[in-house]
Formats: C-alpha cells, sequence, structure tokens
C-alpha cells in the first residue's frame, strides 16, 4: 500500500464524526441493516468522510468477480490482488479531480468531452488526448468518449510513428534505414509496440553498433598483423589440424623424455603388458577407444614423432592431416617431427590462438563484413538514435491517453463498485446484480440467482458453513473450461438435492454450463421443510424398518427353504432311511399364543376406542383446537428452530471465504431468501388440465387424510388423558 496515502485516510478516519456532519449523508435499511445511499457526485466525493464502520465491505479480491478487470488493475495501484477503501477512494479523488463535476461519477456511462474541467492543467490535457483518441478512430465529431474506445490501443497508436513508448517500428523508418532495422531484428529480436507492431528499443540499438564495431574490428586484426595468419587463408584448417593433435603429441614427447631420463621407463611407457594382450584380444577398428589411449607412436628416448610409418592406428589420419597441412607448408617434406620442431610449431600458431580465443559472441557474426561497415557508417548510428528520441518525446502525450482510458473506465464504473462495496445496494435491489454473483442456476425445478464463483472449494467450504445458508458447490464445465460455483438454496426443500445430481448454469453473459453438485453444506431451506421435517422423518424410519424387517424375514425363508432342500437332497443321494416322525400339533400350546395375541390386540382396539370417544366427545370449537395443538407439538420445535436459523443467515462468511472483509451483517431474511430462490409456477393465463390418464386407482387421499387426522388426534387424548407415553397431564 502507499505509506503516505494510508496515515492521511487514517488521519481522516479519526476525524470521521466531524467530518459527516459536513455532508448531509442519506441512508437506506435493506438485509437487516443500514446502509449509505451513493446517489450524486458530492456523496461519493465525500467518502472519505464516511465513517468506514458504516462501510459494508473494506476490501475485495480482483478475481472472481463479474466486474471489468481492466480497471480493477488501474485500481489496485499495489498489485496485491485485493481493492481496499483507501484504493476506491484514491480513485474517486484521482477522477473527481479532472471533471468539472463529480456528479459524472454517480451517473457511469460514456465521458462527455464537456465534463472535463479544461480549467486545470490536468482536465485540458486529457482533453486534448481524448480527441486525438476519437480522431484516430475517425470518430472527431463525437461529443463523448467510451471505454469501447479507448480499450482497443493496438487501433489508436498504429495510424501513429511515435508514441512515447521507446520503441520505434519499421513504419518510422525511411528507405536508408529500413535494413539497419530489419538486421537489428533478425539478430537480436524485437519488442512490442504500444501499436502491437515489432520495433527495437534503445537497448537493443546500443546493444547491435557495439557489438558491430566490436566484430569489425576483431575481423580487422590479420591486416593489421600478419603474423596471425601464418598460412594465410589456410591458416584456420591448418591450426584445426594442429588443435587435433597437440594433446596427443605432447604427452608423446614428454614419454620420450621420461624415458631419455630413465631408460627403464620405456618399455612401461609403451603400455603395460597386461594392457597390450587386453588389446590384443578385441576385434579392432581404427577408431577403437582402447586402442586410440595407447601412445601415438613406439617410446623410445629422443624419439621423433613418425610422419609416415609406425603410427598408432588410431591416430593415423590426424597424423597424415598435420604433416600435408602444417609441417609441409611450414617446414618441408620430412618422415619424423622432432620434440624442437613440434614446439617451433606451436610457437607459429600461438598469435592465431590467442586472436580466436578473442573472438566476440555475437549474433552479429551470421551477417556479411561489408552489410556491418555498411550499418556503421557515419549518420546511421545517429538517425536510429535520433528516432528513439523523437519518440520518447511524445511519452506525455502517449501518458495523457493512458490516463483518458483510466478516467473513462473510472466514470463508467466506480458506481457499480461503490454500490457493490460501501453498500451493497445492486444486491439487495431488483436492480441489477452484485458484483459477485456469476450466474443463475437451474436445478431441481428452481433458479438459484445467488451463485458465487469458488476459487479454493475446499477452504470456502470451511468458512461458509458458519453463514447459515444451504449451499450446493457445483463443478461447471463448457467446451473443455471448468469453474467452481457455490450455489445458495433459499427456497423450496432438499429432499431431492445430493451430490451427482445435474443442472444447468446461466453465467453473466448468457452461456450455459453443466453444472454437477460436489459438495453440500446443509443447513434450513425454508419454513415449509421444516414444518414438515418431523413426519417425514417418522415416514422415512418407519418405511426404513419395515423394509428391513421384510428383508431379515425373506432372507430367513430363503435360507430354510435353501436349508431344507440340501438336507432332502443329501437323504436321498445317501439312502438314508426316512427319520422320526415329525412331532404332532400341539393345540394347546397355540392356543395360548392366540389368546394372548387377542388379549393384545384387544387392548390396542379399547385404547383406540377410548381415543375416538374422547376425542368424537369434545365440543365442536375444542376439535380444531385439539388439531393445531397436535401439530404444534410435533412440528413446532422444527419449525421455530428454523426461523431463528434463517432470520440469521448471513452473506458475510460466503464472502469473506473468498477472499472479501465485509464489514456488516448481510442478512438474508425469509422474504429475501425466497426472492433469491425461484420456484417454478405456471405462466400467467396458462391453462392446466387435472385429469392424469396414469394417477394411481384406490380410496380416495381425501380418506386416508381423515383418518390420518383422527387417529393423531385419538393419540393425542390418550396421551394426555391416560398417561400413555408418559406424560399424562391430570
Amino acid at each position: 500500500m502507499n505509506a503516505p496515502l494510508d496515515r492521511h485516510l487514517l488521519d481522516l478516519a479519526s476525524l470521521a464524526a466531524e467530518d459527516q456532519a459536513r455532508h448531509p449523508w442519506r441512508f437506506f435499511s435493506a438485509g437487516g441493516f443500514t446502509q449509505v445511499r451513493l446517489d450524486t457526485g458530492a456523496d461519493f466525493v465525500n467518502l472519505k468522510q464516511l465513517d468506514q464502520k458504516l462501510w459494508v465491505a473494506l476490501s475485495c479480491p480482483v478475481q472472481g468477480l463479474e466486474f471489468d478487470r481492466r480497471t480493477l488493475a488501474l485500481m489496485d495501484t499495489d498489485n496485491d490482488g485485493h481493492i481496499r477503501a483507501p484504493e476506491l477512494i484514491a480513485a474517486i479523488d484521482w477522477a473527481a479531480a479532472r471533471l468539472a463535476s463529480p456528479d459524472v461519477l454517480a451517473r457511469g456511462g460514456p465521458l462527455p468531452l464537456a465534463a472535463l474541467d479544461i480549467d486545470s492543467e490536468a482536465g485540458a490535457r486529457l482533453l486534448t488526448s481524448a480527441r486525438h483518441v476519437l480522431d484516430s478512430l475517425g470518430k472527431g465529431g463525437s461529443d463523448s468518449i467510451s471505454v469501447e474506445d479507448v480499450s482497443d490501443s493496438d487501433r489508436i497508436f498504429s495510424g501513429m510513428a511515435f508514441n512515447g513508448d521507446g520503441v520505434i517500428t519499421a513504419a518510422a523508418c525511411d528507405e536508408a534505414l529500413e535494413p539497419v532495422f530489419a538486421a537489428i531484428v533478425d539478430t537480436l529480436g524485437s519488442v512490442p509496440d504500444r501499436s502491437g507492431a515489432p520495433g527495437i528499443d534503445g537497448a537493443r540499438a546500443d546493444r547491435f553498433f557495439t557489438e558491430a564495431e566490436a566484430w569489425l574490428a576483431w575481423q580487422s586484426r590479420p591486416h593489421e598483423d600478419a603474423t596471425l595468419l601464418p598460412l594465410g587463408a589456410d591458416t584456420e584448417s591448418a591450426f584445426a589440424a594442429l588443435a587435433a593433435i597437440r594433446v596427443k603429441a605432447d604427452d608423446y614427447f614428454t614419454r620420450c623424455r621420461l624415458a631419455e631420463f630413465d631408460p627403464r621407463a620405456a618399455e612401461l611407457m609403451n603400455g603395460a603388458p597386461e594392457e597390450i594382450r587386453a588389446v590384443g584380444a578385441r576385434s579392432l577398428t581404427a577408431d577403437d577407444a582402447v586402442l586410440a589411449a595407447l601412445p601415438i607412436a613406439y617410446v623410445q628416448p629422443g624419439g621423433a614423432l613418425p610422419l609416415e610409418s609406425g603410427i598408432n592406428p588410431a591416430w593415423t589420419a590426424a597424423v597424415a592431416a598435420l604433416r600435408d597441412q602444417v609441417v609441409q607448408p611450414l617446414l618441408g617434406d620430412r618422415e619424423s617431427l622432432g620434440a624442437g620442431e613440434w614446439e617451433n610449431l606451436k610457437d607459429r600458431f600461438a598469435a592465431y590462438q590467442a586472436w580466436q580465443a578473442a573472438r566476440p559472441e555475437t549474433p552479429l557474426a551470421k551477417l556479411e563484413t561489408s552489410r556491418l561497415q555498411a550499418f556503421l557508417a557515419p549518420g546511421i548510428r545517429a538517425a536510429i538514435d535520433g528516432l528513439l528520441s523523437r519518440d520518447l518525446a511524445l511519452a506525455p502525450e502517449a501518458d495523457a491517453i493512458a490516463e483518458v482510458e483510466r478516467l473513462v473506465r473510472y466514470v463508467r464504473d466506480l458506481e457499480q463498485l461503490a454500490n457493490n462495496f460501501v453498500s451493497f445496494r445492486n444486491f439487495y435491489s431488483s436492480e441489477d446484480k452484485a458484483v459477485f454473483q456469476a450466474g443463475t442456476l437451474f436445478l431441481d425445478g428452481r433458479s438459484c440467482e445467488l451463485c458465487i464463483k469458488v476459487l479454493d472449494p475446499a477452504r470456502h467450504g470451511v468458512l461458509a458453513s458458519l453463514s447459515g445458508v444451504y449451499l450446493a458447490y457445483c463443478d461447471c464445465v463448457r467446451a473443455g473450461q471448468k469453474m467452481t460455483i457455490a450455489a445458495a438454496f433459499t427456497a423450496g426443500d432438499s429432499d431431492q438435492l445430493m451430490v451427482g445430481r445435474n443442472g444447468i448454469f446461466y453465467d453473466r453473459e448468457g452461456k450455459d454450463w453443466d453444472a454437477t453438485i460436489t459438495k453440500i453444506v446443509d443447513h434450513p431451506i425454508s419454513i415449509r421443510q421444516a414444518f414438515w421435517a418431523p413426519y417425514r422423518k417418522a415416514t422415512r424410519l418407519i418405511s426404513e424398518q419395515m423394509e428391513k424387517f421384510a428383508a431379515t424375514r425373506a432372507k430367513g425363508v430363503d435360507d430354510m427353504t435353501s436349508r431344507l432342500v440340501t438336507e432332502a437332497g443329501s437323504k436321498v443321494e445317501s439312502g438314508a432311511r426316512p427319520g422320526p416322525a415329525p412331532t404332532p400339533f400341539d393345540a394347546a400350546r397355540f392356543a395360548g399364543i392366540f389368546a394372548a395375541l387377542g388379549l393384545a390386540i384387544g387392548a390396542i382396539g379399547t385404547a383406540l376406542a377410548s381415543v375416538v370417544t374422547g376425542f368424537l366427545g369434545l365440543k365442536g370449537w375444542q376439535m380444531p383446537l385439539a388439531m393445531v395443538g397436535l401439530f404444534l407439538a410435533i412440528s413446532g420445535p422444527s419449525v421455530a428452530m428454523a426461523f431463528f436459523k434463517l432470520r440469521n443467515r448471513n452473506l458475510g462468511p460466503i464472502l469473506d471465504a473468498n477472499g472479501w472483509a465485509v464489514n456488516a451483517r448481510a442478512r438474508i431474511n425469509i422474504p429475501f431468501g425466497t426472492a433469491l430462490t425461484r420456484m417454478a409456477r405456471l405462466p400467467e393465463g396458462a391453462e392446466r388440465s387435472l385429469r392424469d390418464p396414469y394417477v394411481a386407482q384406490g380410496t380416495s387421499w381425501k380418506l386416508y387424510l381423515v383418518l390420518g387426522m383422527l387417529a393423531a388426534a385419538a393419540l393425542t387424548w390418550l396421551g394426555f388423558n391416560t398417561g400413555v407415553g408418559g406424560f399424562k397431564l391430570f
């Protein structure tokens, strides 16, 4: 952050109470908290006076927003990936200082040229640059300039040979300089000009001419010192022949001197016997590495290097090249080369070797010498430097064009950002979507408007779970692209929401994405869901128990059948005699069982009869109250708990998990939540036939409803009057 700017803003914040009295602020209530209205230019200019405790957000990320990224990049002065309150205030102050009236900021849209403050130096410069941009686009008669006009920098600067970036293109060069420009680009590469065309800058030009001078100076050395080329044009190939054998020849003469020093070492210098035997056991070729490691010739005291015969086969070709290209031209024909003569040859090439070692390493070496000499002709370098200086002289004008882009973007975008930062006006109104709303998810007969792009799903889910909002994380895929969103379900129920379900996500540009639920953060969705939750849980529990009981019984029957069949088959195969006769039916035993069952059924029937009798004994006005009491006893706790949770749903943790710094409790109450998730409804004026040819035939659902209500009333009466279940009141 900018330290002086931070200190200045902190000083302003400390005087917030006094400053707020100077501007008549207006506020509105939405989402259960108070937010400031930003309707006029004065509201924007005085934001630095508003106590930041009244701001809805103090920081937001530059990624994951439905907002112009170029504008965010211009505002993010410290390039930390976040827009903070001081940076928003600084952007507003910068724009207001160049406008005749700050009301332009409150309106948004294109920038009217008449809105520029031409009485200030900055405003007058911006007006000139804006007209220059419009002229370059063929819109010289326009009275306003838009973001679209300043976005295409290539088109703006394409007609300008000089644009202040310190880079010149081929368009700036005349016929005399075009070959030089092409050579610089060919050897040293190019840099992009503001217009997008390839160009060269001062660093490349300086390097080219410096290395050209060094290369030509190095090439001219043989003309100044003839000893550099002892064999003229053949020196290069001769030196290569000398260098190819130099190490091996030095080794040979050193071994000969050692053999001369001590005759006993002569045989050892030619290789140990076991080495010779190992070589002899091999299938040899002239390029054998083991053979090449042996001395180049037979070592003997005071020996000379043979040039015709007696040479190691691996070095025959190299010795022949030395003889033909070096020895014969410099020393004449001879059959061997002594140690002194070998040193003489090396001395003759010493100057050439030093000259080659000083060879400049430059890509300009591939250019012809005559071309380089032409490029270094008087006036060429000065002309290139003059073009670069001319381009740099226009830097203020070009920078002013960049300032035009900044101002045009601020005029269009600051109002929208402020109403999604200082307040969440766009989110809590139906005028427009908030910048953090990525689009709409259609799934399970609903459309979810609160969908937020998620950069790190694992990290996001931990903090977002504190919001109290039912969230479904979805992977969205389209044409090889992928993104993750968190969709808030704030109406309906969650019965059919589960990982793996598919839907369609429409982004803010209207593009459709395949969406699949990958993770769910479970919270209450609606009062309706909470009311029916106990009954659904009871129904689900009974259904599961019945299914479990039926499965157990079915498995028992299957096991018994399999066992009986197996036993019968075994008896038939073994020819065993029939076993003892089955035990005769014990009538007395089963009579007792049936009697017990009859007593139990009679007791239940008596209890139900008592309940029904008691319910029917109530007065007419008491029966509805009894039914209401029953429903309240069952659904009341669930509804009350869901009601308090739904009232306290908070948008803050969802945004904070994405890098925001939300400064208020941005609640999503029940009515607002219903507006964020739309349920499927028939179009207005549509006709609907209630006759379904495939509806299940049987007892009317109304009869089941009446029976269920009577049974519930009976159970309630039984509980409160007989103590069944342990909750008798009297």
